[in-house]
């Protein structure tokens, strides 16, 4: 349970790249959930459709607080936008926001990581730093920056989207178009990718649970994908003043994967080393974070 005096009272839901949640919170509690699998081929108006059923059954009603936390980017407009096609094909500009408000009400849209990053930063492991990162390694790789108190945030929705950034070593595209990105060696689809050359059918998931076991091929993949992420958190640190940076997402989380990172970053010289830790809300980030910002603004 978080602090009651910190966290906000209302509802949120959250599209991710595999699973589409919603909740109900109460005094920093999640006192009802409901979830399904996100269809990544739907048209926008049908991911519409399913979160508002979602927040209907955790006992959503027109005119309570509301945060909706989206992969991809949003614009300033409220319009959404899938960066990686291979999460969501059919998200091309919806207007998100519009949607939202007509089969629901009114609400603050968001990105994923970044209404984790404000959750992280006022609630779980960033509370009290003045520049914290929160980086997701899921089904993709995302991130979002408080920095001295502030979210940033960009007019196209870019900014946090460092998955997208390039990484020694790699050389595939990813889902953004780019190649020899972060997430075309760390996230959930390189690592099923990288398994498919090694002769192995499994996904992330299956791969996680390889590696702790100890067998060689999957340690070797994940590895890489820690070693990328170790990479990314020097980069960021020094371009930022990062004070600390939480790891989250199905990847991130998995048991020992933070060790691997910490382990490469230990390589690197003490000025790029910042302290990692495992997300404090875990998958409930953003959620809260999306709710933080409905309040923010309903409150600006």
């Amino acid at each position: 349970m978080l602090d009651p005096d910190y966290a906000p009272d209302g509802f949120a839901v959250d599209l991710g790249g595999t699973k589409i949640a919603a909740a109900r919170i109460v005094q920093g509690q999640i006192v009802a959930r409901a979830s399904c699998a996100t269809d990544a081929h739907a048209p926008p108006e049908a991911q519409v459709a399913v979160m508002a059923e979602l927040a209907r059954q955790v006992g959503y009603q027109t005119g309570a607080a509301l945060g909706v936390a989206v992969a991809g980017r949003i614009d300033d407009r409220g319009h959404w936008h899938a960066v990686n096609t291979g999460t969501l094909s059919a998200i091309v500009e919806v207007p998100l926001t519009d949607l939202i408000t007509r089969a629901l009400g009114p609400a603050n849209c968001m990105n994923d990581a970044a209404a984790a990053a404000l959750a992280e930063a006022r609630l779980g492991a960033g509370r009290g730093l003045r520049n914290f990162g929160y980086l997701t390694v899921s089904t993709g790789v995302g991130g979002g920056f408080v920095l001295g108190g502030r979210l940033l945030e960009s007019r196209s929705g870019l900014a946090g989207h460092v998955g997208f950034t390039t990484a020694p070593g790699a050389d595939e595209p990813c889902g953004s178009g780019r190649r020899g990105t972060v997430e075309s060696l760390a996230g959930g689809r390189a690592l099923a990718e990288a398994a498919r050359r090694a002769g192995q059918v499994a996904d992330a998931r299956t791969i996680c649970d390889a590696a702790t076991q100890g067998e060689a091929w999957a340690l070797h993949i994940v590895t890489v994908s820690a070693r990328a992420i170790a990479t990314l958190i020097a980069d960021l640190t020094a371009t930022l003043g990062l004070d600390a940076v939480a790891i989250g997402g199905s990847i991130g989380l998995a048991d020992g994967y933070i060790d691997l990172v910490r382990d490469a970053l230990d390589e690197a010289p003490a000025v790029f080393r910042v302290p990692i830790t495992p997300a404090a809300l875990g998958t409930d980030a953003p959620l809260f974070g999306a709710l933080l910002r409905t309040t923010d603004r309903q409150g600006a």
